[in-house]
């Protein structure tokens, strides 16, 4: 499915907004989609098109994924292998000029933001045979810079600081608007080089590569930027709202020197609403399946998800078909091990509906004594983007094992065999 065929889709089901007036990328666009809270498209966004919210619900996420939304972490375990493809020509080459910011839509998203950002932008780096592609946001530096946010220790971070210890710019390119499963995949934790490979698989068809002047190999997008992250230069970023919807702070990162700008005629700019549904869904669901095969080892896992309320990053609920008394907290240590920023775990029997808050707050409020089924972890390192970390960024973790004892008859829930008639 095509970035453009994906936004089709959407218009077609009858969950896309359009808007056709002229709206300003400042403020304006962004806070039109925080209010829609769905897929919406801006046809004059300062004379071009732009999207946001294209994947912000797990509804969307499984639409493109071809899957029952309880059945995304099964979808995403269960692929084979996949490889790419190198092609020559691509309809991102329709245009070809120098780089200049300013003729893309890029947004301020919140009132105190340092500048526009970036937000949906796939940098792909290569460095002596080794590739990374991820999501970085992206601060406009001036028409022809950007600043990137690199964490430590993540891949892109350890190739630029591969290449600055040789003295070396690192080369990237800047994808965006690629197709829905690409980008998905490149949010994922998967090995090294593996982003495209593992979309692929996804896809079940080969991901189409072609070559940046650079030597960076991007998928077929809507826009992309070539140049350079320098060796040495940097510059303040931020101020930019994080996934928590709170700001995080302003540190001295990388900057970027671009050197070509290519893009369709006609391109629709694709921005990602900070804190939004879609920011939350690709940073939170990636982690889906690492927690599920942790908890797989020590326990009977069902399903796991990454809860909206809890950012989709920092509360994890765990649905178990518990064998035996030590299996709650057994997964609760294992899903806390496959996801360090998590905050709070709580595994529940597999008569709870984990998609449903009522069903989950049942299971606290009737399966709970808090003196036998808490476990706290004080002192312990804490996710970079949670602001109630003490000074040292330390917090403290809780697991909450919300399973009925084996055996008791009393914690039966009642059933009517006519309500599954």
């Amino acid at each position: 499915m095509s970035f453009r065929g994906f936004i089709q889709q959407l218009a077609e089901a009858g969950k896309l907004m359009e808007v056709h007036e002229p709206v300003s990328p400042k403020l304006e666009v962004p806070a039109m989609a925080k209010k829609a809270g769905q897929p919406i498209l801006f046809h004059n966004v300062n004379g071009t098109k732009a999207v946001m919210n294209l994947l912000n619900s797990r509804d969307a996420l499984a639409m493109v994924l071809d899957t029952p939304p309880q059945d995304i972490i099964s979808r995403l375990i269960n692929v084979g292998n996949g490889s790419t493809t190198i092609v020559d020509n691509s309809p991102t080459k329709e245009v070809i000029s120098k780089p200049d910011l300013s003729k893309l839509p890029i947004m301020t998203h919140f009132d105190k933001d340092g500048a526009p950002y970036i937000t949906a932008g796939v940098l792909v780096s290569e460095f002596e045979g080794v590739m990374n592609a991820s999501v970085h946001r992206l601060m406009v530096l001036s028409k022809t810079e950007l600043i990137a946010r690199l964490v430590a220790p993540r891949h892109t971070y350890l190739l630029h600081k591969k290449a600055s210890e040789q003295g070396k710019p690192l080369p990237i390119a800047i994808a965006i608007g690629i197709d829905p499963i690409t980008l998905f995949a490149t949010c994922t934790r998967v090995p090294p080089g593996e982003e495209f490979n593992y979309a692929s698989a996804l896809k079940g068809v080969p991901v189409e590569l072609f070559r940046c002047e650079n030597g960076v190999h991007v998928p077929h997008a809507e826009i992309v930027l070539e140049g350079y992250i320098h060796p040495t230069r940097r510059a303040p970023e931020g101020p930019f709202v994080d996934i928590t919807g709170t700001y995080d702070l302003v540190r001295t990162e990388p900057v970027i020197e671009l050197t070509r700008m290519m893009h369709r005629r006609d391109f629709i700019y694709h921005g990602i609403l900070p804190a939004g549904g879609e920011h939350k869904l690709l940073m939170g669901v990636p982690y889906e399946p690492k927690i599920y095969e942790a908890v797989s080892k020590v326990a009977k896992v069902k399903n796991v998800i990454l809860p909206e309320g809890g950012c989709c990053y920092l509360h994890a609920l765990v649905q178990i078909e518990k064998q035996k008394e030590e299996d709650g907290k057994n997964a609760i240590l294992a899903a806390l091990s496959a996801h360090h920023s998590l905050k709070h775990v709580m595994v529940v029997d597999d008569d709870i509906n984990i998609f449903d808050p009522n069903d989950v707050e049942y299971a606290m409020a009737t399966r709970v004594r808090g003196d036998r089924d808490i476990m706290m972890l004080p002192h312990v390192r804490g996710s970079s983007l949670d602001p109630c970390n003490a000074p040292d960024g330390t917090t403290t973790k809780m697991g909450i094992d919300a399973t009925k004892p084996l055996g008791e008859e009393k914690f039966e829930r009642a059933t009517n065999r006519f309500e599954k008639a």
